[in-house]
């Protein structure tokens, strides 16, 4: 079938991405789903960190490519072996599939699937090669989902089923923000009831973080360099929010922290503001070269714990109910995470106020527009 996707031709292109234009949003051939896979229609995508780093060149990945890994949509249709799910069903797209049988699957979340990220690495579903075509060359898909488009194919194991009270813009945020920050808290820091949680950067998936912490009742210090984000985080119930420079004097120390913003210096304020006998969780994606200076003797002397979680450690089959729950309830107001919408022929201005710093999570409606 023919569908509308915004397709990365390079990495690397010079900011502004408006105007060095690396997208072009044009037509594509989609095959139809393979056995274990479903054919969905793309309702709304977030522009993720994820993305902008394969745009920028500091996440490797094959081009062209159809980017995006945050999303819902509604099945279409299914091929052989899906008994699960059916069309009409509204699904949370993530993006790192599993494959069930690898050791590092025995893990209940804690590493990522060794099948499903060497497909990723490689622009390829985990049933092996890619169902994106463009004038009769391949087109690489992003993390198994590529949901800059009007449509997607996907493998089963990258979608989760909910229910139809669930809106589009607040499926899609599971599927990566709250997945990968939210798990942070959960699966990876697991405070005590009675623990605070910092958060060092309030970018999407910082912001979500805060969200599930707050869900729980932990008392939350929200840690940016942006007042506006800041303020954003006092709406939404942190106790304090704080720039990175005024941490010693309002004597913040927290049990766990999760630092989301992806760089050596939120790595280093996430490290400096965990209490004696806390945890770090690091989620943050940081440039390659990144390096971070950390004192040993810190971390043997106050018996700390630094731990890397990769989407939150989760499980999306059993963590993304969890989230639906409290969303239902009242209790996760993820609608406060969108910041702005657009639309895919914008997709380049979207990189550009993601660089920039001051969006939570801008969310795509595809259509049929298209341009060069």
């Amino acid at each position: 079938m023919q569908i509308v996707g915004a397709v990365l031709e390079r990495t690397g292109s010079p900011p502004p991405y408006a105007s060095s234009r690396p997208f072009t949003v044009g037509p594509l051939e989609l095959d139809e789903p393979h056995a274990g896979e479903l054919l969905v229609r793309v309702e709304a995508a977030g522009v993720c960190h994820s993305d902008l780093s394969v745009v920028d060149g500091n996440r490797v990945r094959p081009t062209p490519m159809l980017l995006g890994h945050e999303a819902a949509g509604v099945v279409e249709s299914v091929g052989p072996e899906v008994h699960d799910v059916r069309p009409g069903d509204r699904v949370v797209l993530t993006f790192l599939p599993r494959c069930g049988a690898c050791p590092e699957c025995a893990t209940d979340g804690r590493l990522p699937c060794r099948v499903g990220s060497a497909a990723n690495a490689a622009g390829a579903l985990v049933g092996g090669g890619t169902r994106l075509h463009r004038d009769g060359r391949d087109v690489h898909h992003h993390l198994g989902v590529s949901a800059f488009a009007t449509h997607a194919v996907v493998s089963r194991t990258s979608v989760v089923r909910v229910d139809d009270d669930v809106p589009p813009e607040v499926a899609a945020l599971l599927g990566c923000a709250v997945l990968t920050g939210g798990g942070a808290v959960v699966n990876a820091g697991r405070p005590a009831p009675d623990d605070t949680v910092a958060v060092v950067g309030l970018g999407g998936v910082g912001m979500a973080a805060l969200l599930v912490a707050v869900a729980l009742g932990h008392e939350v210090v929200g840690v940016d360099t942006r007042p506006d984000k800041l303020a954003t985080a006092r709406r939404l119930g942190a106790a304090v929010a704080v720039e990175p420079d005024d941490l010693d004097a309002a004597g913040v120390r927290a049990p766990v922290v999760v630092e989301a913003a992806g760089s050596a210096r939120a790595f280093e304020t996430a490290l400096a503001t965990t209490a004696p006998g806390g945890t770090t969780v690091t989620v943050g994606l940081p440039a390659p070269g990144a390096r971070a200076q950390v004192s040993p003797l810190t971390l043997t002397a106050e018996a700390r714990t630094v731990v890397g979680s990769y989407l939150g450690s989760a499980v999306p089959e059993r963590d993304v109910p969890r989230y639906v729950d409290l969303w239902r309830a009242g209790r996760l107001p993820l609608e406060a995470l969108v910041s702005s919408r657009v639309t895919l022929t914008d997709i380049d201005l979207a990189m550009d106020r993601l660089a920039a710093g001051g969006e939570l999570r801008q969310l795509i409606t595809p259509d049929t527009r298209t341009r060069p």
